[in-house]
């Protein structure tokens, strides 16, 4: 149970990290103090196996369409990703994936809408950010180093997700920090090897994602849902590396059923508790309005 017992004994074990100041969060032009100014990255997905349906776009006039309407809800960021995280669903080729993604992200961000490109494969990256795209949602670990090239080349914003395994499909059960009681050293360990490797390839900024959008080795998802709530609501110890830290809100279909569309809401406020700066999102304007009450109050 979540009850504020267990935060105030949360937040008293780790104090050091509560307050630590995190770096601004550039994309393009534009920087964000994300304490103040969380930023909101919205979600177009361009395949059909995204299990998050309300997000799939079909077509190229309906990505397009559908960025524009995320940005006119309030996100400073659209996400565009063409080939679905879950490994049970199709593979899909670099070349397909940059036939899809180019013309959505050439016409958005001709528009003057900052893109983030959702990727882990080097052509389909590239072809990105050549076409216009800020950020590099990087859901890979096997390439870095050819990655950061990429986003030093490009001068793009790295999301840094956490990564077991070489990518979101391929992900190292042996690994899977569920299986440590305290997951947080791992992914600090882990943050700190990549954040050093990016900055000796000239990334000049990155945000750090713990990776709740993707699989874990658990039973129930009951114990995903447990899990995922106790990372959102310990970020705030990942401060220390001095990074804004990004997460992928959780939709706990199963839990919340067939309310599952308030469910990113509820846990933006675990998020928001646990020192996030940047949500992704497929209910911008639901999280839109959790963050500016949280910011009122």
């Amino acid at each position: 149970m979540i009850d504020l017992a267990r935060l105030v004994a949360l937040a008293t074990e780790h104090a050091d990290d509560l307050a630590h100041p995190v770096a601004p969060l550039r994309i393009g032009t534009r920087s964000f103090v994300t304490d103040e100014h969380p930023v909101v990255m919205g979600v177009v997905n361009l395949s059909r196996d995204s299990t998050y349906r309300e997000s799939v776009a079909t077509t190229t006039a309906n990505a397009i369409r559908r960025g524009h309407v995320l940005a006119a809800q309030g996100a400073h960021l659209i996400d565009v990703g063409a080939e679905s995280t879950s490994a049970a669903k199709e593979r899909v080729d670099a070349q397909r994936q940059i036939s899809t993604l180019v013309p959505v992200i050439e016409a958005l961000a001709a528009d003057g809408i900052a893109v983030s490109i959702e990727s882990y494969a080097a052509d389909t990256v590239r072809a990105g950010l050549d076409a216009g795209a800020q950020v590099l949602n990087l859901t890979g670990s096997d390439d870095d180093e050819t990655m950061f090239a990429l986003a030093a080349e490009y001068d793009a914003t790295v999301v840094l997700c956490h990564i077991y395994g070489a990518h979101a499909r391929a992900l190292d059960s042996g690994q899977d920090p569920t299986t440590a009681a305290d997951p947080v050293p791992q992914m600090i360990e882990q943050f700190e090897r990549r954040i050093a490797s990016a900055r000796a390839a000239g990334v000049r900024d990155l945000t750090i994602d713990p990776g709740m959008g993707f699989g874990f080795a658990l039973t129930t998802q009951v114990e995903r849902a447990r899990h995922q709530a106790m990372v959102l609501l310990s970020s705030f110890r990942l401060r220390r590396l001095g990074l804004p830290i990004c997460h992928s809100m959780p939709h706990s279909f199963d839990l919340f059923e067939e309310q599952f569309r308030i469910a990113e809401s509820f846990y933006t406020v675990l998020a928001h508790l646990g020192g996030t700066g940047v949500y992704r999102t497929h209910e911008v304007p639901q999280i839109v309005a959790v963050l500016d009450v949280l910011r009122t109050l």
